[in-house]
């Protein structure tokens, strides 16, 4: 027996914490959690005029297809981060880009 093995039974949740950690995938997998749930953080109108959308370098960058609903995100930018982190936690992100 491994001495870092737990005697123990763990919840599954903690498992899967664990062996992200483990692996380094922490912040690989919020940043995929952050791209499956984006349309339930910004609501419909905005997730039907969003063409794409991915993560490099920490940056979320957006396409939109409207240019009004567009300005209007550019404008509220902050509100938009503020949105990401409250729901899923600081750090996954530095910056979103609107194009």
């Amino acid at each position: 027996m491994t001495p870092n093995r737990k005697k123990e039974a763990t919840p599954l949740a903690d498992a899967f914490k664990d062996l992200l950690k483990t692996y380094r995938l922490e912040d690989t997998y919020q940043e995929k959690v952050l791209l499956a749930s984006w349309g339930e953080l910004v609501g419909k109108t905005i997730a039907d005029r969003t063409t794409n959308l991915y993560i490099k370098d920490k940056k979320l960058f957006v396409k939109i297809s409207s240019g009004p609903v567009k300005k209007e995100l550019q404008l509220n930018k902050s509100k938009v981060m503020h949105l990401i982190e409250s729901q899923l936690g600081t750090g996954i992100i530095q910056e979103v880009i609107f194009l």
